[in-house]
């Protein structure tokens, strides 16, 4: 193991375990006003008219009316009313916000508020979408070849469903208008400048009038990338007029029922094959955005660019579209559009070996990519590809496959098992040049005389131990001690802007402006003085340039590798699957610190199992969300998976602190077709799992 590698105590620890730590909805002030929206009940209709209640004195009422600037948050295509417009486009979408000192008060306002509406048609099923908010396509190589020579071609279609990233901590923002007009903005959040951009519009302030800082955040799973900035702007514009603080904390069934969720798919597979050998593969895939693009045109990208998932496939036509529906929008989630094309990818290569008589192992190895390869976008694979090594690390941890061949034979009695493997990686950073010419991160370290160190930077710390790491890496590279270098929560007064804590960037890219900061720091280190030094992000001059419109060149600097396999056993009187064991093995590079991404790994796994097996969440026919508590939307625990075996795999990448790679997203993308593959063997049918979550209700259909 390397140095940097071995654990420490987190520096979060002792306030989370003590229950120090200060979360937005804990913050005592006798002057903040509570703050709740009003919300359509339509999935689509005109809104006539508000009737709000005779209001208190120090009550208010906020809408579209009150907002000083642009009433559109600034996202990608900034088409989310900050309050909803004439026109309401899902159930749940904010109409207005009422505030008031008396949280109770505000409730029963809440609950005699009426508003009147002229009813209007909406699109809620994405398989009668038509409107595409974004459509990408792309080509290599002569796929209709391959297909007029093929031996034979298959088609199949995979449908995966919404999944929520219940965090434990609901979404929660809070504003103030300070004596100069300037607005500050505090809460949980993944994205300090991202809401930053948004109040500004929204408020119609300059960046010096604008100041957001995140609180102790619980969790967010990208669910809190976005989000905050509606949110955010929300609580501003309510402070404004309300002339006081305004606190707005989710319910747990307003978070489920009403924020961002992972994209549901619908995924058509064309593949060509012949001489037993893939030649050739033609995807087209259909992802519900919601009523609202938010970030959905990254999302899809990044589904689009995995969708022959890590196999060679030299003839590719890949089609995607982002369909709107008069749904809860979607968003970010762990993965990133991924999870939804890997499951589909996997499954098809599957189903392909077994109509060829072939294990599906064999079958996938045989396929796939290696170093120098083209990738899908026609880059290349710059550095090693360690999927063979990682499989046999897999087959050793769990006797794969012995055990597969095991359960091809005939089963009988009420319990039947099956075992699944999937291989996937995760594009880590930003697509394309993005990070070069959007971000432009800028990280910087500011010594104090008495020698310790505090680390700028505006990535937030949301249970991924960026506290911690980012300073192991300070203090390692400047040989002192770990409580000499501090990292806090981003302020944006405070701290520039070293760019969003997503895409598993963070630590691959900002530890190692943070690493190389702390050299150039150690060389002009001057005992008792105060020192600043800062670093700037420079892209990798073997990057083939990525063009977005053609979808061509490197999507990524590098790539994380992930094998998982799970092992099952269906109860045929029940439907229910219970897993036996559940293996990963990961190849993030480097370990900055080998419990923490163990714990990454870990989280990331059993939240893909969720994704398989349990989390299934629909709407009604009316549009609303129906699984909006715990008690029906099921999350999995630890103890579901009593038998979670983690590994990692290290190739180290010359670009990332101590050769690091992304880490956060690679865990869960590919867990959904393991799981699949598993429960499909011990179904014993032929019945083919092409869908999920897949669950026991699925499983006493198919039996």
């Amino acid at each position: 193991m390397e140095k940097i590698s071995e654990s420490v105590v987190r520096k979060d620890h002792a306030a989370k375990i003590s229950g120090e730590a200060i979360y937005t909805g804990d913050y005592q002030n006798p002057d903040i006003l509570f703050g709740k929206l009003v919300r359509s009940s339509k999935a689509r209709a005109k809104v006539l008219k508000v009737s709000v209640p005779e209001l208190p004195e120090g009550y208010c009422y906020v809408n579209r009316d009150d907002v000083p600037g642009d009433n559109n948050v600034n996202i990608v295509k900034d088409d989310t009313p900050v309050y909803a417009n004439e026109i309401v486009e899902y159930i749940g979408e904010p109409i207005g916000m009422l505030c008031g000192p008396d949280q109770k008060v505000v409730e029963d306002l809440w609950k005699r508020t009426e508003i009147e509406y002229e009813e209007l048609e909406p699109v809620l099923d994405l398989r009668l979408a038509t409107e595409a908010l974004f459509n990408y396509e792309y080509e290599k190589g002569d796929w209709k070849a391959a297909f007029a020579e093929a031996d034979k071609v298959y088609e199949e279609e995979f449908e995966t469903g919404y999944q929520d990233q219940t965090y434990l901590e609901t979404q929660a923002m809070m504003a103030e208008m300070l004596e100069d007009g300037k607005v500050s903005v505090s809460g949980s959040m993944q994205c300090p400048y991202y809401v930053k951009g948004a109040v500004m519009r929204a408020m119609g302030l300059g960046p010096d009038k604008v100041r957001i800082a995140q609180e102790v955040t619980g969790g967010g799973f990208g669910g809190k990338e976005a989000f905050p900035s509606i949110l955010g702007c929300q609580v501003a514009v309510a402070a404004k007029k309300a002339g006081k603080p305004v606190r707005c904390v989710f319910e747990r069934r307003e978070d489920l029922e009403f924020t961002s969720k992972r994209h549901p798919s619908l995924n058509t597979y064309r593949v060509a094959v012949k001489d037993g050998k893939v030649t050739a593969m033609d995807i087209d895939v259909k992802f519900n955005a919601g009523a609202y693009t938010t970030l959905s045109a990254v999302v899809l990208q990044r589904g689009l660019i995995c969708a022959d998932g890590v196999y060679n496939v030299t003839n590719l036509h890949v089609r995607g579209r982002a369909l709107k529906t008069n749904t809860t929008p979607c968003g970010a989630y762990r993965g990133f559009g991924a999870p939804q094309t890997f499951f589909s990818v996997e499954m098809m290569m599957n189903h392909i070996a077994a109509d060829l008589g072939v294990d599906p192992l064999e079958f996938k190895e045989a396929h796939l990519v290696k170093q120098g390869d083209g990738t899908s976008t026609s880059g290349k694979y710059h550095y090693p590809v360690p999927l063979p090594d990682m499989i046999a690390e897999i087959d050793a941890a769990c006797d794969f496959r012995k055990k597969y061949a095991q359960y091809q034979k005939e089963q009988t009695g009420r319990f039947r098992r099956g075992i699944g493997i999937s291989m996937h990686f995760h594009g880590a950073g930003f697509t394309g040049s993005a990070e070069r010419d959007s971000i432009k991160a800028v990280a910087k370290l500011h010594k104090l005389p008495d020698g310790s160190v505090i680390a700028l930077g505006s990535n937030s710390e949301i249970g991924q131990g960026l506290r911690t790491t980012f300073s192991k890496i300070v203090a390692n590279e400047l040989n002192i001690p770990l409580d000499k270098v501090n990292y806090n929560y981003p302020d944006t007064d405070k701290v520039p802007d070293s760019g969003p804590t997503v895409a598993s960037r963070s630590l691959m890219t900002v530890g190692e402006l943070f690493r190389r900061a702390a050299i150039h720091l150690r060389s002009e280190w001057k005992e008792g003085e105060e020192q600043w030094v800062e670093e700037h992000y420079v892209q990798p001059d073997y990057m083939i340039p990525f063009s977005l419109n053609d979808f061509k060149g490197d999507a990524y600097p590098t790539y994380a590798w992930g094998v998982s396999a799970i092992e099952v056993e269906v109860d045929t009187d029940t439907g229910l699957a219970k897993v036996l064991g559940a293996y990963g093995n990961f190849d993030v590079g480097t370990p900055i610190d080998q419990n923490i991404v163990i714990g990454q790994m870990e989280g990331g796994f059993l939240q893909g199992l969720g994704y398989s097996s349990t989390e299934y969440m629909t709407y009604d026919n009316k549009g609303r969300i129906r699984n909006n508590s715990f008690a029906d939307y099921i999350i999995p625990t630890s103890m579901d998976v009593p038998n979670l075996q983690i590994q990692l795999h290290v190739e180290k990448f010359p670009y990332g602190p101590y050769g690091a790679k992304g880490a956060g997203e690679l865990p869960l993308v590919g867990v959904p077709a393991a799981y699949a593959q598993a429960v499909e063997q011990a179904l014993q049918n032929g019945q083919k799992v092409n869908h999920v979550p897949f669950t026991a209700e699925d499983t006493m259909k198919a039996l």
